[in-house]
């Protein structure tokens, strides 16, 4: 900003406010006056400050207004470029009329080019004032604002006429022989009065854009024609001397022309942006006086008239004229305002008509409140969304439709709002419940905004939006099944039971609940029946807690219960008070469930957590989830607490998956076989594929417990597909290499059902390695209840097709043993080692074996005894009728090489065969225990 700007802006660089330059602005001026009154200490200095003070004083506001218009567009730009070229006239005439009377030292000629610039001072200034003005929208608009400054220039015409410019020209005329002289003594006042009509015409009708500025400017025009008027006085005329203190006007003047633009730069610097809003009540005032102004002028002009003829003097051709073109001008004037007053009238009524219809139309209700709250009008509207007429509401207190709890926060809003600057805050929404007609209550949004001192409210019913918003937080926070809270609104209430007074309470605690059986309930009666079981679930579950307390569901058969501490410090007494509680939820949802037709029973196994002193919430379920899964661990159908120890299981198991994963990406698996034996003979019938971890340490280990820490799905398959392909294209090496012996690889059913692999690569690697398909059996595990027998069976029937022959492991041990029998096609039963462990030893197994081999040779299958570990086990199978073996008393898995040497000698001894065979030296692996049943897992 420009030292002028810096200087006249209400904010300087030094950070000086626009109250610190008004009080500048004004010491100057009182400073300057106060010189002029005392005559300056001496004539020639009088004399300078009268003529080049002014013009300093004109030339900064031609300064400060050519900056202004030159940093800032607009519509108002040209105002300030004309206002500067005014003053740069003013400042151009005073410095002519001080270079006569100080550097020349002679009186001002008359006429002389001062004159000249003093009469270009006033046309840039009119022309600046017009830009100023609201301009009028219409051809009647500018008519009028032409009438309305001949009025007001008219009269002041004819009362300055009447009362100094007739004798002022009189005089004139008769002292020179010219008419430049005449001229130039009426052409300053006539300008003046010019000048003066435009600021009175245009006072009413200023633009609403820097108002400040431009009322700043028009009292700096003012009071500049304020002191020509003076000036142009008989009685001043003849005495004036520069340095007098009329001067001080037109210095005061300047320099509120030069502060003027930067007050508009004040107001647009304003806290937002927007000058503060106007008084309402000074707007009619203004209105009024604007409405006024052609009769006052008129009045003003009559009394002109009236003063030359009471004086007794006749009447002046200039006066009477103008009277009449003033008159002729009102007549014109009220001629047009009256038709526009009639189409407005007209416009008005249609205007009225359209709204009124909107109104009545209108669905919202439309309320006006007087500021004592009584009701002064109310929409037809109101009897079809209230169920009232609109004549019985006017009247009424607004508070006595309004629920009384809603009362309260209505009317601390509305002082809020009515406390607000209009501003800052036109309108505001409030939402209550409005009694309706029938008696109910409406959830009522409005729409508040000011009216007279009152309220305008727009009203419209929401009910059903806030029931759908309602039905829609309830869907969110609670199980669409049952009912009950879900995870999320669980999770919140655990987390209020953990803070605020209850922090501290170590009694509140999580119940996890798990159903034993459910998903066999879903398999065997259908989806259907467990939906009603899991709503019943969740009944019993509702009931058997507390007022307080709070029963959930959590997703597919868990269920949760928050047990809210009552304060009691005992801990002891406390977790016997909620492993009681805990007990009597497991009996009960234990109880026969009436489904249907069907009696069904399913188990709880229940985990419970307490709270502890700045557990979160999400801990706290954490710890109930692994107390509710050690319980399942432990039996079922049981209670179980937490206890540090299971979050380092948990730990153990995620390192142990880490593991898992490790082993597979790098190779750490390794493959083994063990042979199957003819209990005949002694030959090797086939080879069992079994995989066995590498450690770090070089010892091979089983991954099945590994697998089972684990729970690893992804990572059982993936080892799965690794067994079958290994086992595949070792055995098509061994049948190249002269060695044609089957290779059995144990799967489980689920995998065999799965879309990709291992089923849809078998074909594909019994081709790529070239392997007969009748060297590959797939030993099926029935131990899934889960598994579907229809589509086990098509998958099998498939891979029978291929020549793959089919074994089912662990017969004996199954529930599923009789069906897989008499659905699925079998080619090879394997016994059970459970069953071969206690074949000598227990005649009630004995027994049971002997059965079950019988049926395999009814059927007309192969079967298997598998962990055959000891040479009397041999005789007694082969004596039911068992036609294989596969156990330490035969050899126990070995590597590719030693494989391959015991195919070259083809036998193994048996007990009880004439022809005894040696033993092939090195041909099993040292286990960790008597028999070949899994190594431990290695330690973690």
């Amino acid at each position: 900003m420009s030292a002028l700007g810096a200087l006249f802006s209400p904010r300087s660089a030094a950070g000086s406010t626009g109250t610190r330059s008004r009080i500048l602005l004004g010491l100057v001026c009182a400073g300057y006056s106060v010189g002029a009154a005392v005559g300056w200490g001496s004539p020639r200095v009088a004399v300078f400050m009268g003529d080049f003070g002014l013009a300093a004083a004109a030339l900064i506001a031609a300064v400060s207004c050519l900056l202004y218009a030159r940093a800032v567009g607009g519509r108002l730009r040209p105002a300030w470029l004309l206002f500067s070229l005014s003053s740069l006239m003013a400042a151009c005439g005073n410095a002519v009329w001080g270079w006569y009377e100080v550097i020349l030292g002679v009186p001002v000629p008359a006429p002389s080019l001062a004159d000249v610039f003093f009469l270009c001072f006033a046309p840039p200034a009119i022309v600046g004032l017009l830009v100023l003005a609201k301009r009028p929208v219409t051809r009647a608009g500018w008519i009028c604002l032409g009438l309305d400054a001949w009025l007001i220039g008219g009269s002041l015409l004819t009362l300055a006429w009447s009362l100094a410019l007739a004798h002022t020209a009189h005089l004139a005329g008769a002292e020179e022989a010219n008419v430049a002289p005449a001229a130039l003594s009426l052409a300053y006042p006539l300008l003046d009065i010019v000048l003066v009509s435009m600021v009175l015409a245009l006072h009413f009708r200023r633009s609403g854009v820097n108002r400040s500025a431009v009322n700043t400017a028009i009292a700096a025009l003012a009071l500049t024609v304020l002191s020509d008027a003076v000036f142009t006085s008989p009685l001043l005329r003849s005495t004036y001397h520069s340095g007098q203190l009329l001067d001080a006007g037109w210095f005061a003047g300047s320099l509120l022309l030069a502060y003027a633009p930067w007050a508009a730069r004040r107001a647009a610097r304003a806290p937002g942006g927007a000058a503060p809003p106007r008084a309402v009540g000074s707007r009619p005032i203004a209105g009024s006086l604007a409405a006024l102004t052609p009769y006052l002028a008129a009045a003003v002009c009559t009394l002109g008239i009236l003063y030359n003829v009471v004086d007794g003097r006749r009447v002046d051709r200039v006066v009477i004229f103008t009277g009449c073109t003033v008159v002729l001008a009102l007549v014109v004037r009220q001629g047009i305002m009256l038709l526009d007053n009639i189409s407005l009238t007209q416009e008005l009524a249609q205007k009225e008509n359209h709204f009124r219809s909107l109104v009545q139309g209108s669905s919202d209700v439309i309320m006006i409140a007087a500021p004592d709250g009584t009701l002064r009008y109310v929409s037809p509207a109101a009897a079809g969304v209230y169920g009232r007429d609109a004549e019985d509401l006017v009247g009424a207190e607004l508070s006595s439709i309004i629920h009384p709890e809603d009362l309260g926060r209505f009317v601390h809003e509305v002082r809020r709002f009515l406390a607000a600057p209009p501003h800052e805050e036109p309108t505001t929404r409030i939402e209550c419940r409005f009694r309706s007609g029938a008696g109910d209550w409406l959830n009522v949004e409005s729409t508040v905004n000011r009216h007279q001192g009152g309220l305008l409210l727009n009203s419209r019913d929401v009910t059903e939006r806030v029931r759908l918003q309602a039905q829609l937080q309830h869907n969110a926070e609670h199980d669409p099944l049952t009912d009950l809270p879900n995870r999320a609104l669980f999770t919140a209430r655990v987390r209020q039971a953990l803070g605020g007074r209850r922090a501290s309470d170590p009694g509140t605690a999580v119940l996890f609940i798990d159903l034993d059986g459910f998903k066999q309930v879903n398999d065997t009666i259908g989806h259907q029946a467990g939906d009603e079981l899991l709503i019943q679930a969740g009944r019993r579950l509702q009931d058997s807690v507390r007022a307080g307390d709070t029963a959930a569901r959590l997703g597919g058969d868990e269920f949760a219960a928050l047990i809210v501490g009552d304060g009691t410090r005992d801990q002891g007494a406390r977790e016997y008070q909620v492993h009681e509680i805990a007990e009597r939820l497991r009996l009960t949802l234990s109880q026969p469930y009436r489904i249907g037709p069907n009696e069904v029973r399913v188990a709880a196994s229940i985990g419970v957590a307490f709270a502890e002193p700045a557990i979160s919430p999400t801990d706290l379920m954490r710890n109930a989830d692994l107390a509710m899964y050690r319980a399942k661990a432990g039996g079922k159908d049981r209670v179980e607490l937490y206890a540090p120890q299971m979050q380092a299981d948990v730990v153990r198991r995620s390192e142990l998956a880490a593991r898992l994963r490790s082993a597979l990406r790098d190779g750490e698996f390794a493959l083994l076989h063990q042979p199957v034996v003819h209990l005949a003979s002694g030959s090797v019938a086939a080879v069992a594929a079994q995989a066995r971890w590498r450690s770090a340490q070089g010892i091979l280990f089983t991954p099945a417990e590994f697998l089972r820490v684990s729970g690893d799905d992804d990572r059982t398959a993936e080892l799965g597909r690794w067994l079958l392909e290994e086992a595949v294209a070792q055995a098509a090496d061994r049948a190249r290499a002269g060695h044609p012996v089957a290779v059995s690889v144990r799967l489980p059913a689920a995998r065999l059902l799965e879309t990709g692999p291992p089923l849809g690569s078998i074909e594909a690697l019994l081709t790529r390695h070239g392997l007969p398909s009748g060297a590959l059996m797939i030993e099926v595990a029935d131990s899934d209840p889960r598994i579907s027998f229809d589509a086990l069976e098509q998958r099998l029937v498939a891979l029978r097709r291929l020549g793959v022959r089919i074994a089912l492991d662990g017969f004996g041990s199954g529930f599923a043993a009789i069906n897989a029998l008499r659905r699925l096609p079998i080619d090879v039963l394997k016994l059970d080692r459970t069953l071969v462990e206690g074949v000598v030893e227990s005649a009630r197994l004995h027994k049971i074996t002997s059965g079950l081999l019988r049926i395999a040779a009814d059927l007309g299958l192969q079967s298997v005894a598998d962990g055959v570990d000891v040479p009397e086990q041999v005789l007694a199978l082969r004596a039911m009728g068992c036609t294989h073996g596969q156990g330490m008393a035969f050899s126990g898995p070995l590597d590719e090489y030693r494989l391959r040497r015991a195919l070259v000698r083809g036998e193994f001894p048996v007990a009880g065969v004439p022809v005894p065979r040696p033993v092939m030296a090195g041909g099993s692996i040292p286990l960790l225990t008597g028999s070949h049943t899994e190594t431990p897992v290695p330690p973690t």
